[in-house]
């Protein structure tokens, strides 16, 4: 019997936890700023820099998977450090590290919320880096989407297409939204 999330494999994921999208809740938001509350009120704050809502929940009338997406901005000299990894993890956070890939730096990522029996909670999900990663280009693109609804109705139509050919595949699922990201950003910074 597997114990820990550590102990999934891709697999496991991939069948407990599939990709399904729900409409837009208003609520989202809400939930975001309780969760922003408990982590201010929990870890020191000489860690945290920023925390912004983001992700497809963050995007106002579009589909989304029911995860809300927390960016934190640490101070670079933090970046995986055991002390500020401990203060989430008595949060009920599981942390992984997300390694270097393409030309974003390796950074630090929490979730709560999933249960090894397939079963969920309310699920959260941290990245936390320094402000030079890469990774901070996704509030960019968070801004852009929330300033251009039928850019996002676009990226939405994408996602459900997505959902549905990779719905219990999460890599290719995410994948598959890159190029669509990158031509975000790119509209971006040619205006």
């Amino acid at each position: 019997m597997k114990k820990t999330l550590y102990d999934l494999t891709r697999e496991d994921w991939n069948t407990l936890f599939p990709i399904e999208l729900s409409e837009h809740n208003p609520n989202w938001k809400s939930i975001f700023e309780a969760e922003k509350e408990q982590i201010l009120e929990n870890v020191d704050n000489v860690y945290l820099n920023e925390i912004e809502h983001f992700g497809s929940t963050s995007i106002p009338n579009i589909k989304a998977k029911n995860y809300i997406d927390l960016f934190i901005e640490i101070p670079k000299e933090f970046l995986f450090d055991k002390k500020l990894i401990q203060q989430f993890e008595k949060l009920g956070y599981t942390f992984f590290e997300v390694p270097a890939r393409e030309d974003i730096e390796a950074y630090m990522s929490f979730t709560k919320g999933y249960r090894l029996d397939g079963s969920k909670e309310q699920i959260f999900h941290i990245h936390m880096c320094p402000k030079d990663n890469e990774m901070c280009k996704q509030l960019t693109f968070r801004d852009y989407l929330i300033q251009h609804p039928s850019r996002a109705k676009e990226y939405e139509t994408l996602k459900v297409a997505l959902a549905s050919t990779y719905k219990n595949d999460r890599g290719a699922y995410v994948l598959g939204k890159t190029n669509f990201i990158k031509e975000t950003l790119a509209l971006y910074h040619s205006k």
